[in-house]
């Protein structure tokens, strides 16, 4: 399957939960507290940085035995490059409004270190399907953070969940607002600027700590089971 013949259920786990790039890795931030601030502008950006993950870790993975280590990195970069800029043509054919609003960093994309390191950590080592779904797995747990963040901060900023999805999904989406708050509620502005984003973020991070350490709590205990009563005890050999 892959020089390294690392499973799928693996590779989904890690993307997903295990080795998330934004929970675990932490990488990616930049974007991830500057356009989070909606369900729309986060899954736009999602949507944007697993088309150029999974395109690059494809690229990469094709010519990976063809390229020397000495410039690996450089090619990595102009392959990542590429892709995002065929992203972003297509968010301005498309979603022209929305790319307005997630601006500077749908290019910026290039510099989001999880693509690279995901290029250069698996698709540089590994065959074409694995490197896909690794692009795949692991854009999809970085775009599902996103859109958690992009909920909790749209409805305790603006007392709305689903607003203005019509940019990215068209008409289909311009009835799905939900006034989670009511009509009169005032906004909280902090939840909507930078500081609403890393308070978030940190919450999430803490909360999958409870969970990963519960769950390896769980492990413990049934790979060693506590015997109640008395325990039997045998000696062999000869007691002097």
């Amino acid at each position: 399957m892959s020089d390294n013949s690392t499973p799928y259920n693996e590779i989904t786990a890690n993307g997903l939960w295990k080795n998330n790039p934004a929970l675990v890795q932490l990488l990616g931030l930049c974007p991830l507290l500057a356009v989070s601030a909606s369900v729309v502008n986060a899954l736009g950006l999602g949507l944007a940085t697993i088309l150029v993950l999974v395109g690059s870790n494809i690229a990469v993975s094709l010519i990976r035995k063809a390229v020397s280590d000495a410039v690996r990195l450089p090619v990595f970069v102009m392959i990542i490059a590429s892709f995002t800029t065929c992203t972003e043509l297509l968010m301005k054919a498309y979603t022209f409004e929305l790319y307005q609003i997630l601006g500077i960093f749908i290019p910026l994309i290039v510099t989001n270190c999880a693509i690279l390191g995901r290029a250069d950590a698996f698709a540089s080592k590994n065959d074409v399907l694995p490197s896909a779904l690794d692009g795949f797995m692991m854009g999809l747990g970085f775009t599902l953070v996103l859109i958690t963040v992009g909920s909790i901060r749209e409805v305790i900023g603006h007392g709305t969940l689903f607003a203005d999805m019509h940019l990215l999904l068209g008409d289909i989406a311009s009835g799905w607002t939900l006034n989670i708050m009511g009509e009169d509620y005032p906004g909280m502005l902090v939840a909507v600027l930078p500081p609403g984003a890393f308070i978030v973020v940190g919450f999430l991070i803490a909360l999958k700590h409870v969970i990963d350490k519960k769950l390896e709590e769980k492990v413990k205990a049934k790979a060693a089971p506590v015997v109640k009563g008395s325990k039997r005890v045998r000696t062999t050999g000869t007691i002097t």
